[in-house]
């Protein structure tokens, strides 16, 4: 099963990282870039080395390559304890080749918060990364745009095309800042499970139920995937008619595709 709900905690906030852990998130994941502040970049690095145990596995949001504390973080890497490796503002295959000398084999999600990073994203994907992300508020800010929806359609497509092409799992979409909106919370999952992607960030454990459940195929979609399923058997999966339309191949493979899913969460 594709990993759905990504959890983030404060890097400089270890009395928090075992209640994020406990959460229900599929990830955890310990940010030492946006949530520390430059002054406690430090003691937060610190504080990550010695509480990550292999026991609970989390990723890590490290500091951008354009930025000294890079490198730094780089030396966390070897530590045991870590399931993955979030590079933020991810724009060149060079940042990620240095994450993988530092840590041959830990999966990286390039986190794409840029004009750049969306211009490269081709580069990116074949760059040995594990999965893309889209940092929608810092792209937001990079290009001035001003809305969350028909705004970043065209950067949110561009990057579950190119997810697809290269292989790699559904995208992940960014945060929902609505703390206390569960429906603003749902439109938002559902909008970005119809878009094709297969997971989102969160910033509040609140947040982490609601995400889980919202992209796993809905009852509905079930129920029609079996129907299809039903029929198309009686015609050894030639075209047939269900509820009213047209059923031909593509739409039968949509319908195992959902029943797939939909079994692999529940195992």
């Amino acid at each position: 099963m594709t990993d759905r709900s990504f959890l983030f905690v404060p890097g400089n906030r270890s009395d928090r990282f075992d209640k994020a852990c406990a959460a229900g998130a599929d990830v955890t994941l310990i940010d030492l870039e946006d949530a520390v502040a430059a002054g406690e970049k430090a003691a937060a690095r610190e504080a990550v080395r010695r509480w990550l145990d292999p026991s609970r596995p989390v990723h890590l949001r490290i500091n951008g390559a354009d930025t000294h504390w890079f490198r730094e973080d780089l030396s966390l890497l070897g530590s045991g304890g870590l399931s993955g490796i979030v590079l933020p503002k991810a724009e060149e295959p060079d940042a990620v080749a240095a994450i993988h000398r530092a840590a041959p084999g830990l999966p990286v999600i390039a986190l794409i918060e840029s004009a750049r990073g969306l211009w490269n994203l081709m580069t990116l994907a074949s760059s040995g990364i594990s999965r893309i992300a889209f940092g929608s508020i810092d792209f937001q800010l990079d290009l001035g745009i001003a809305g969350e929806r028909d705004e970043l359609l065209f950067a949110r497509s561009q990057i579950v095309l190119v997810s697809r092409l290269a292989g790699l799992p559904p995208p992940i979409d960014g945060v929902t800042v609505a703390l206390d909106d569960p429906v603003a919370l749902a439109n938002d999952i559902d909008y970005a499970r119809r878009l094709g992607f297969g997971g989102k960030l969160s910033v509040h454990p609140r947040q982490v139920e609601a995400i889980n459940a919202g992209f796993l195929p809905p009852a509905a979609d079930i129920e029609w995937a079996r129907r299809v399923i039903a029929a198309a058997a009686e015609v050894q999966d030639n075209a047939v008619r269900v509820d009213g339309k047209l059923v031909d191949r593509p739409v039968i493979d949509r319908a195992r595709a959902i029943l797939r899913s939909a079994e692999r969460a529940r195992s």
